[in-house]
């Protein structure tokens, strides 16, 4: 499991979430921030620091959210992933 980020992050990716991350397996894409699906220990320290509730584990992800699953999975794929973010 891993924890994704979701809408709520689009245009806003406020970060307090990469602050807490002990792992540092929050990027930051053009659009919002996305956590790497196989560097994510699950420790949920990024949940409760999102100020816009954006964050959820993989299987709590609201129905109408659950794109954002693939989107996360696939950004990472991408011939340009997200990078460190700048804090």
């Amino acid at each position: 499991m891993t924890y994704i980020i979701t809408e709520a992050c689009i245009d806003l990716k406020d970060k307090a979430c990469v602050d807490v991350c002990p792992v540092d397996c929050i990027y930051e894409g053009p659009d919002q921030l996305y956590i790497h699906p196989g560097e994510c220990i699950d420790c949920g320290a990024c949940e409760p620091e999102c100020p816009v509730t954006a964050i959820f584990p993989e299987e709590d992800v609201p129905v109408h959210l659950k794109s954002y699953i693939k989107k996360n999975a696939e950004v990472f794929e991408s011939d340009a992933p997200p990078t460190r973010p700048t804090r």
